[in-house]
């Protein structure tokens, strides 16, 4: 049977349900939850970062659905950057475009850096020099996203499920280890309940800031659950598919971040060195840690192959949504046309291969001169939260459009749970927590210039993009009244 061709961009529908949905998984799991979690432990008491955790993930799980209606009504490669063109402002689309595509870039380059470090853990890797291991999985990568997407969604689907299985027997060994069954010292509820400051009380989880700086790392914990968005210009069935992935993420979270943070928090002490920062290393990741207290001798070698796994799906998704990005920006007029040309697999190959091109020249950088690099990373920092930020909007704009111009809502295949209120508090919420970006400041109140450049070097990156745009174009916010709703329409049809 032919494959589906998306009839608004020329590429194919080959993502399958079980794509869709894994891949909305993969994007919630990954060393956020395997490494850092601990640092969050030890900043905030287990029952704070547990707390903060689930707010952020009530956060995404708003932000979701609003990506959610969208994709279903208009599901297009470009995802958010097409709606804040059609329904906000053609300013915004490109900014957020532009700033997502560069983030992901970075993203791609961080990771092949990382992952090299990972595989030579392992005394026989570590033989080869880690530049040739990062060439190697650049190419696998490539290769991945050269085929076609359905070879990209099926690496995804079996990456992701590496995951979700390590994350299961986690928690299913913590619990076991908890009740008794298992060996391991189990530390018990006072505990747990402890850590992260006074100024929530003495019996609380934490003070305020803690859990401030917890928010960031759960932030970016969650960050790359918004691909569900992008996924859906190539999915065989977007309003099937769509809505059973968002429909998880709730569950997603609480399932997979919530007790695996209960089964940290009540096995390993906050205050334990183990968990101080998080650490780089594989032994001190607290996923580590409570398999080797449950008496498992092989688990920090065990979760350096799944943290393996894990950064080179972040490195093939990053790559599968900068090209998309790109090559959706290019039919939106955001982009040179160029980048907007297809194979006969549906792959965006000139936008793959420009994506790919960047990726080395940041690879070369960061080697060549680490203090440039530094600067790169700082300029992508926020892009994720930015994002959030552009989707609620965004979908705050297309239901007033559907108001304003009498539209009928039984057209929306998926309704976003709880409007306005959802979109409003995702806004919000991520707006705090960008500003709250510079925790040590906020806590101590000594100002360090170059730790503020850094931090926030993000927003000034996204308002030169959307100010160029702005001040080329003459841009105007799209009154509701003129918003764009037509199905099935390109951006240069209109």
């Amino acid at each position: 049977m032919a494959k589906q061709v998306n009839q608004n961009d020329g590429v194919q529908r080959g993502l399958k349900d079980r794509h869709i949905s894994m891949i909305a998984i993969g994007g919630c799991i990954g060393t956020g939850l395997f490494m850092t979690s601990g640092g969050a432990i030890h900043d905030a008491g287990g029952l704070g970062a547990l707390l903060a955790f689930a707010i952020i993930g009530a956060m995404v799980f708003f932000l979701m659905t609003s990506l959610g209606e969208m994709a279903t009504y208009l599901p297009v490669s470009g995802s958010f950057s097409t709606y804040a063109t059609r329904f906000v402002d053609p300013s915004l689309g490109f900014a957020l475009g532009w700033n997502y595509w560069f983030n992901w870039v970075i993203t791609v380059a961080a990771d092949v850096t990382i992952a090299a470090q990972v595989i030579q853990y392992w005394t026989p890797m570590s033989g080869i020099p880690a530049w040739s291991w990062s060439c190697l999985f650049l190419i696998i990568i490539f290769g991945l996203n050269a085929l076609s997407v359905r070879v990209f969604g099926e690496s995804e689907y079996w990456f992701a499920l590496i995951k979700v299985v390590t994350v299961i027997i986690f928690i299913g060994i913590g619990l076991l280890t908890i009740v008794g069954i298992m060996g391991g010292e189990f530390v018990g509820f006072d505990t747990f309940t402890q850590g992260g400051g006074p100024i929530l009380g003495d019996g609380f989880s934490g003070s305020i800031l803690a859990i401030l700086g917890v928010f960031l790392v759960a932030g970016f914990s969650f960050q790359g659950t918004e691909l569900i968005g992008i996924t859906a210009g190539e999915s065989e069935n977007p309003e099937r598919a769509v809505p059973k992935a968002i429909k998880q993420v709730f569950w997603r979270i609480l399932i997979f971040y919530i007790l695996a943070i209960f089964v940290i928090g009540m096995l390993i002490p906050y205050d334990s060195p183990s968990l101080m920062g998080g650490g780089d290393d594989i032994s001190t990741s607290p996923f580590t840690l409570v398999f080797q207290n449950a008496g498992l001798a092989f688990a920090a070698s065990f979760m350096n192959a799944v943290i393996l796994t894990s950064v080179l799906s972040a490195g093939n998704s990053g790559m599968y949504a900068s090209t998309r990005m790109l090559y959706s920006m290019s039919k939106d007029k955001l982009a040179y046309p160029i980048f907007g040309k297809t194979n006969r697999s549906g792959v965006p190959y000139v936008s793959l291969f420009a994506t790919a091109v960047v990726v080395v020249i940041i690879f070369v950088l960061q080697h060549l001169s680490g203090d440039a690099y530094e600067y790169i990373v700082a300029a992508s920092g926020l892009t994720g939260f930015i994002a959030w930020v552009g989707i609620a909007v965004s979908h705050y704009r297309f239901r007033k459009a559907f108001d304003k111009q009498n539209y009928d809502k039984s057209k929306l295949k998926y309704k976003a749970k709880l409007f306005p209120f959802g979109p409003i508090f995702a806004g919000i919420l991520c707006v705090l927590v960008i500003i709250g970006q510079d925790v040590d400041f906020i806590q101590s109140g000594e100002f360090n210039l170059n730790r503020f450049v850094i931090t926030y070097m993000g927003i000034p990156v996204f308002l030169a993009f959307f100010i160029y745009h702005k001040l080329r174009y003459k841009t105007k916010i799209v009154p509701l009244e003129q918003v764009d709703l037509r199905q099935n329409v390109k951006m240069d049809d209109k």
